[in-house]
């Protein structure tokens, strides 16, 4: 069976769905992130991606473990989380490098990375040194250092999963209730907190291992209350996005979304479990057919988040700059074709580039 098998191809389409979406949210004047999930819900693409990460995780976990075996699975994903802080420093690097080049063209943007890089003017070693321990993490960076622990507790995680989800549950739940409490304790610059507190997301990324690993939405909707949890799914996403419709563009606090709130978490729950539904009716597959490219996008997950972080902090400057920081609907729509078409183009160049690589280097040996 062909590596290409073993994928899923709504999960293919969800992640880079997901992608896309993340990178119009964080373009301020965008017009498409005016009716993306954050603004009917009070939670955003974060949750899913967070989930749908845990699911991914959990997938690739079973199959090396029926291809190979499960210390060669731990060995994989100990290897995964170097790779994803390589590629958060490579992240951090680049936020800094785009505000270094944006602020010598005169872009005043308010989304800029400028502390880190006056930081990093003043006193190079010690804010290189801040990076790469984690201490510092420059804008858009920060999901990255949370996805490493979650790669690194893969191998304690998973194997519960399998055999005792409730355990794997209980012990997330109290994790998650003492995050705030535990967020201190993160390696941080003074006066500066992690993005996300990976001892209250992990819960998401758990709820997406245990989504895989057994059976739940299958034995919960075949129950005979299964009609019961769809409805009260039903009324929390409607009470949800009749509550944001109401508050309009006011912006929650930031601690409900570092510390994961537990309205955001029952929010996203009503939202996946209709999804789930969704998935069973075959709508998401004739979906990820229909739009290949997306599937694409999320099956480049760790070359589309960087890319994305990068094309959306220049897209976002740089209108900014441009409109003063008013909305202009037309250039809001050409910002958002822009980013959109750079994402695309960086995955679809990703596969000739990876073939190019290595027979230049073949041919330069």
């Amino acid at each position: 069976m062909s590596k290409s098998s073993h994928r899923l191809v709504e999960l293919d389409f969800f992640r880079g769905l997901v992608l896309l979406i993340i990178v119009v949210d964080h373009i301020g004047g965008s017009i498409v992130s005016r009716v993306t999930l954050h603004a009917y819900a009070l939670c955003d693409a974060a949750e899913v991606f967070v989930f749908l990460g845990g699911f991914a995780t959990a997938t690739a976990w079973a199959a090396l473990c029926s291809r190979h075996t499960e210390a060669a699975a731990r060995q994989r994903f100990l290897k995964r989380a170097f790779e994803i802080y390589r590629a958060f420093v490579v992240t951090a690097l680049l936020m800094l490098l785009v505000t270094a080049i944006l602020v010598a063209c005169n872009v005043d943007a308010p989304n800029l990375a400028t502390t880190d890089l006056d930081d990093l003017t003043l006193a190079p070693a010690a804010a290189l040194r801040d990076i790469v321990l984690l201490r510092r993490q420059p804008y858009l960076a920060g999901v990255l250092p949370m996805y490493a622990c979650f790669a690194l507790a893969a191998p304690l995680a998973l194997p519960l999963a399998r055999t005792r989800p409730w355990l794997l549950l209980v012990v997330s739940l109290a994790l998650w209730g003492v995050a705030p409490h535990l967020a201190p304790w993160l390696p941080h610059v003074e006066d500066v907190q992690w993005d996300f507190n990976p001892f209250g997301w992990q819960l998401m990324f758990v709820l997406g291992v245990i989504a895989q690993a057994q059976p739940v939405f299958q034995r919960a909707s075949a129950h005979r209350l299964g009609s019961l949890v769809t409805l009260a799914a039903l009324a929390v996403v409607a009470a949800a996005a009749i509550y944001r419709l109401q508050l309009g563009n006011v912006a929650l606090d930031s601690d409900f979304k570092r510390n994961l709130a537990w309205f955001r978490m029952l929010n996203f729950l009503g939202i996946a479990w209709l999804t789930a539904h969704a998935i069973r009716l075959g709508w998401a597959r004739r979906l990820a057919h229909a739009l290949p490219w997306v599937g694409l996008v999320g099956r480049k997950g760790m070359l589309s988040f960087v890319a994305g972080a990068v094309i959306s902090l220049t897209v976002d400057s740089v209108l900014y700059w441009y409109t003063d920081g008013y909305l202009d609907v037309p250039l809001g729509l050409v910002a958002d074709a822009v980013a959109i078409s750079a994402l695309l183009i960086v995955a679809r160049a990703s596969g000739p580039l990876k073939r190019l690589l290595p027979s230049r280097a073949k041919a330069s040996a």
